[in-house]
């Protein structure tokens, strides 16, 4: 074999091999490529809920102090502790208590249902809606200082009308409270005309036939109505008109309720003259129904507010004695009688209202 034969031989090979390795290279599975991973798209924040503005109260102010005390010390709690902005608006009971129907007064603290006849056919229909009970020690009706039937012998006062137990007694002494513009006649001193128990009064003086022998004149305003007896009291002078607890009147002097016929129901009316005492009821807290159902927890503190008619008596005592505002009165009684309103609120809204009257 010829040198030139051998290499063709080894050229054939070599090309073989490399066809063969390029073959097998071509066979391998090709890797896959890679998807590029998807993003993940970054969760939204949530958007942040704007806080509710809370709904302005409107306390009712029928005229007279209690009422107002009541006011101030249920505004201070709910604003400080709840974050309600409060008002007051004044008006007669009637007015107030279509106000609290029709949404345009909020809260009337001190309801005296008996005095507004019409009273339970609200309440009946839902206009309304009665919360809990402010006090239950109550009493009204027309009072005489004591002095006048036992006498004050450290005031050298002696007894002008010993025998002056019942109202209808007061038929023989119309000469012992002279009305001072209408000689022969004898005064009561009545409430102020806007109030609902004024006309109840009236009534009542018209049955007993007072009304004939006496002149049963309203007083202005509250304050005149305090101011006349206060005067009189303090002169040692016959009074007779009408007066109600709790007061600071009736806390600082000593007065006596004259008698009427128990109550009766039959005899609750103005047909029957309203013939008997005032029937002790609960002076309750009632509240517009759709307030109290958008603002439960304003509801459950109104419905938790309980006091007592000695209690309101020495909150209105202090502020008479200290000749202070109402609302230094109310922050006196927060303050007095923590252990009291802490029961009526949260733990939070305790602390909130403890830290602004420092």
């Amino acid at each position: 074999m010829t040198i030139r034969h051998k290499k063709g031989i080894l050229l054939f090979f070599a090309l073989v091999l490399v066809l063969a390795v390029a073959t097998a290279c071509t066979q391998e599975a090709a890797p896959e490529a890679e998807e590029p991973a998807a993003e993940t798209p970054e969760a939204e924040a949530p958007a942040e809920e704007e806080p509710q503005e809370l709904e302005t109260i409107i306390f009712g102010d029928a005229g007279w102090d209690s009422l107002r005390l009541h006011n101030a010390i249920a505004g201070f709690i709910l604003d400080h502790g709840y974050g309600y902005d409060y008002d007051v608006i004044p008006g007669s009971t009637p007015n107030i208590l279509e106000g609290v129907i029709k949404g345009d007064v909020t809260v009337l603290m001190e309801m005296w249902q008996d005095n507004v006849p019409i009273y339970p056919e609200y309440r009946e229909a839902g206009t309304i809606l009665e919360l809990g009970t402010n006090f239950d020690d109550n009493a009204q009706g027309l009072y005489v200082p004591r002095y006048v039937i036992e006498g004050d012998p450290e005031r050298g006062i002696e007894a002008s009308a010993p025998d002056l137990k019942h109202v209808e007694d007061l038929k023989n002494y119309p000469d012992l409270f002279p009305d001072p513009e209408d000689p022969g006649m004898g005064l009561i001193v009545n409430g102020p005309p806007s109030w609902a128990v004024t006309t109840i009064m009236e009534v009542k003086g018209a049955h007993y036939g007072l009304d004939e022998m006496y002149n049963i004149s309203g007083s202005g305003t509250a304050a005149a109505l305090a101011a006349s007896l206060s005067a009189a009291y303090e002169r040692g002078e016959p009074w007779v008109g009408y007066y109600w607890e709790p007061t600071w009147i009736t806390g600082k002097y000593d007065l006596v309720l004259l008698e009427e016929a128990p109550y009766d129901d039959d005899l609750w009316n103005e047909e029957a003259g309203y013939a008997c005492e005032f029937k002790p009821s609960d002076i309750t807290i009632i509240i517009n129904p759709e307030f109290a159902g958008k603002n439960p927890a304003v509801t459950e503190f109104l419905t938790n507010y309980e006091t007592s008619s000695a209690l309101t008596a020495v909150g209105l005592a202090y502020m008479q004695d200290n000749d202070a505002e109402i609302d230094e009165a109310a922050e006196w009684f927060i303050q007095e009688y923590e252990d009291l309103w802490k029961d009526w609120v949260t733990s939070e809204a305790h602390e909130k209202v403890m830290a602004a009257l420092k």
